[in-house]
């Protein structure tokens, strides 16, 4: 499969004397659904960050993009790719329908109407599109955020932490959308709940102290083999 996206030696801090992320490989492929997992403070919203340009404090050695080197603040870069964060508030003066229209146009890209109502009666959001977002509950905000997302159909859509907040209906649909995703392009998704990177992934990425410390992918995708570099982690950070 052709390479989407390659990250060669990256490091992120806050603190630069206490790095979060410390010299982190990947690669992403095209038409692919890629999970990370790890433990809490494994560094997986720091990667989500500094991939869609909001981490200022970062070093790599190489980064590219379907085989040209790129800046995650690049427009040329941004115009291929959508962050759904784990917390969001932004844009809360907007109902749903206002919201995905300006994303849309931003995008330059013809919103697919019946796609998008398709999206909205999956995550059952039908009651809430004419809601400003700042009165959604945290789930329904969720849901907003995540259909927009996957309505867009970019090359690289990335997720941090999509399962929190949503009700079991929403999660099953959720989970189908990641694991068909790659009609569209490639999905990197964060997540500490097992089940979602076994049911959905191509290939599993362990997040450990700073680095991928294991990769899972085929028939190697199954609770036993993820749970047990988890457990494995937790037991070394409890030395």
């Amino acid at each position: 499969m052709e390479t989407l996206l390659k990250l060669t030696e990256l490091k992120a801090w806050y603190d630069p004397e206490k790095p979060v992320l410390k010299g982190l490989s990947l690669e992403l492929d095209e038409h692919s659904a890629v999970g990370v997992i790890g433990l809490n403070g494994a560094g997986k919203t720091t990667l989500m960050n500094v991939l869609c340009g909001l981490h200022e404090g970062f070093s790599c050695e190489s980064q590219s993009f379907r085989g040209e080197r790129c800046s995650f603040t690049d427009k040329n870069f941004k115009a291929q790719r959508y962050i759904v964060f784990s917390e969001d508030e932004s844009f809360g003066y907007f109902s749903f329908d206002e919201y995905i229209a300006y994303v849309f146009g931003c995008y330059k890209k013809k919103p697919d109407k019946a796609y998008i109502d398709g999206l909205v009666e999956k995550f059952g959001f039908g009651g809430y599109r004419s809601t400003l977002i700042k009165d959604l509950s945290l789930g329904n905000r969720r849901k907003a955020y995540l259909i927009t997302g996957f309505a867009l159909k970019l090359p690289l859509l990335l997720l941090d932490e999509p399962v929190n907040g949503l009700d079991f209906n929403s999660t099953e649909a959720l989970y189908s959308l990641i694991a068909g995703y790659k009609e569209f392009g490639t999905v990197m998704f964060s997540s500490h709940i097992l089940e979602s990177v076994t049911l959905t992934s191509d290939k599993v990425l362990v997040l450990e102290n700073g680095v991928i410390a294991k990769t899972y992918s085929g028939g190697d995708i199954n609770a036993e083999n993820i749970r047990a570099s988890l457990e494995k982690v937790g037991v070394m950070k409890d030395v």
